[in-house]
Parts: C-alpha cells; structure tokens; sequence
C-alpha cells in the first residue's frame, strides 16, 4: 500500500514539474490574460466566442511584450497562426491564468519565453552609463520621439526634459 502511494506521489511530483509552471515562468502571458479577464464583463465571461472578439479588440492597444503574446494567439490582423479557442474556452470556465498559460504553454512554448525587461529607476540611474539602445527603450514606452537627435547627449537632454512629466517623484525617508 505505501508503495503505490509513493508511486502515485512521484508521477504527481513529476508531471507538476514537467507541465506546471514555475515561480515567474511565463510572466508576460500570466499578467496580460488577467489583465485582458479584468476588462471583461460577466455577460462576456459566458461566452468563448465574445471573449475572443473581445481579445482582438483588446491586442489592438498592446505593444511590446504583450503584443507579442497577442501574435502568438492570433489576437493580432498579422498574426500568421490562431489559436485563441485555448485562451477563451478556459476563460470562459473561469481557469485562472496560471493554469491558462500551462495549457497554452504546451500548444506554443515560445509563450512562456516572452519576458518582461526590468525597468529602469530614472531617479537611480545615470542615464551617461546606459546605452543608446535603453535611451532610446525609455523615449519609446514614454510614446516620445527625440526628432534630430544623433549623439547619446541628444538622447540624454531629451530624457531630462521630459522627466518631469514621466518620472515617479523620488520618496524621501522624513
């Protein structure tokens, strides 16, 4: 009798770490499917095929990482495959996202590769130690374009004059 159970254990162990998701695995398409399950309404969470209209509707105002996700499903017009019936059928069971990403990890794994950057702390940060590239990252998920700029001093001068307007103010300890 203990035998079957550690038998039963083990495949249990083994199956979890083979199709169950690990701690920050697949973080893009856990956090875009509960923001996405959070705009709908429980009319729409009955129904898979208003969920997947919904989702379309919903991948037009991504970008980045989260439209990436969106193409992968076929959530986008250029999006060369679909399978979205693996986001709304489960949705509208009311799966939490977790379990979603686990079974849409298994139809696409390059799902769970989408990571999201980590974000640069503009208070912290010296902008002359970064990169072109990450100047250019930090204009762009502001929506703002540097017209003219062409050495990493224009880059940084336009960083500096829009702070004020992205920026979180520092918090001072008192």
């Amino acid at each position: 009798m203990n035998s079957i159970f550690i038998s039963i254990f083990s495949m249990l162990i083994a199956y979890n770490s083979v199709y169950g998701l690990k701690e920050g695995e697949c973080e893009v398409c856990v956090a875009t499917v509960n923001n996405f399950a959070q705009t709908l309404s429980d009319e729409v969470k009955s129904d898979y095929k208003k969920i997947e209209s919904m989702f379309k509707t919903f991948c037009k105002g991504t970008k980045n990482k989260e439209n990436r996700f969106c193409y992968y499903l076929g959530g986008l017009e250029e999006s060369a495959t679909g399978i979205l019936g693996e986001l709304s059928k489960p949705l509208s069971w009311s799966l939490p996202a977790e379990k979603i990403c686990e079974k849409l990890k298994k139809k696409d794994a390059q799902i769970c590769d989408l990571r999201y950057e980590k974000q640069i702390d503009l208070n912290t940060v010296n902008l002359k130690k970064l990169k072109v590239r990450d100047l250019k990252k930090i204009l762009d998920d502001w929506d703002e374009v540097c017209d003219g700029c062409i050495e990493k001093t224009d880059f940084i001068n336009r960083i500096e004059e829009l702070k004020s307007k992205y920026a979180k103010p520092q918090k001072t300890d008192l």
